[in-house]
């Protein structure tokens, strides 16, 4: 009987060891084989708390560029403190749009979502939520087609999964606001706009013809996408971009804007903080309001003259100081 027992505890050691080998072989070949990033692919945030902006992922330098068909190399970002969602084709810039996320109830869904489908003259199916419930007139599941005016979605929707959707602004004072139920809004030409470039990029086979009859009418058309768009949904309040420190306001009331994250922003991006004191800093944080973004040269901050140096700007720019936004595929 003893003799039985050490002869299964031994075979039971040889099948542990087994089992311990083909795992390693199984990680080593995953590590192998895991697709390695194209150089013309930007680099993304890993935490979802990193600006795709930042200086961090872009060397220090983002490139513009315009719009080029039939080049399928594409990908959306949106940093929701700043209100800005970015268009990249082959890991440069295209196109930014500001937008308006959800509301501080429903917030936006921080994290990594696709596109897989763009839609014209959507239906809405309210959900079963609370909110829908307080609205006179609306029932939770019943089908509300593109020609209702209680149908909030507008002329098109571009699904992101799970409920969450771009979809046309009520109003163009939606943008660089919470004003949704944890979609985001964009105003209508700027969401043809990308749209359109998206199609484009993608080749998809859709005729002009009948994308212009969908404008014009109220009948749906569906345009899936055969590779999803990766969208990428983060939420940085503090992003060094191009040397420049932008300081966002904390729209969710996460807790971002305290003085240790700042420094430690401040560090890992390679700038001087031993000229910055705490009250400095502290200083810098309170000078951001709902609707503006403090901004200073790092430059400035390494030298010691970060409050002298910066300054308040709008956190939305006026439609002339758009620049880029006007010069690039209109």
């Amino acid at each position: 009987m003893l003799s039985l027992n050490k002869h299964l505890t031994f075979v039971y050691r040889i099948a542990a060891r087994a089992v311990f080998l083909i795992f390693l072989f199984i990680v080593a070949g995953a590590f192998q084989t895991a697709p390695s990033q194209t150089a013309s692919s930007p680099q993304t945030a890993s935490d979802h708390n990193e600006s795709e902006r930042s200086d961090k992922l872009t060397g220090g330098h983002i490139e513009l560029a315009d719009f080029a068909p039939d080049e399928p190399d594409i990908r959306i970002t949106l940093n929701v403190p700043s209100f800005r969602l970015t268009l990249w084709q082959n890991g440069k810039e295209v196109k930014s749009y500001y937008v308006g996320v959800g509301m501080k109830e429903h917030p936006l869904y921080i994290g990594d979502r696709e596109a897989t489908e763009i839609i014209w003259n959507p239906a809405w199916i309210p959900p079963s939520s609370d909110w829908v419930r307080d609205i006179t007139g609306v029932r939770p599941g019943e089908i509300i087609k593109a020609s209702d005016p209680r149908n909030p979605l507008g002329k098109m929707k571009i699904p992101l999964g799970d409920r969450y959707l771009i979809h046309q602004a009520a109003k163009m004072t939606d943008v660089g606001n919470l004003v949704s139920h944890g979609c985001v809004r964009l105003p209508r030409p700027n969401l043809y706009d990308l749209a359109e470039k998206t199609i484009a990029a993608r080749s998809v086979k859709v005729s002009r013809k009948r994308i212009e009859a969908a404008k014009r009418g109220s009948r749906t058309l569906v345009v899936r996408l055969e590779e999803p768009v990766p969208v990428d949904i983060n939420y940085d309040t503090l992003v060094v971009e191009d040397g420049v420190l932008h300081i966002y306001p904390d729209v969710y009331d996460r807790g971002t804007n305290r003085p240790s994250r700042l420094r430690d922003e401040l560090e890992s991006s390679g700038v001087d903080v031993s000229n910055l004191s705490e009250a400095t800093v502290k200083r810098m944080l309170r000078k951001v309001t709902r609707r503006t973004q403090f901004v200073v040269e790092t430059q400035s901050i390494a030298e010691g003259h970060a409050l002298e140096d910066g300054r308040l700007i709008p956190l939305i720019p006026k439609p002339e100081g758009r620049k880029h936004q006007a010069a690039k595929g209109n």
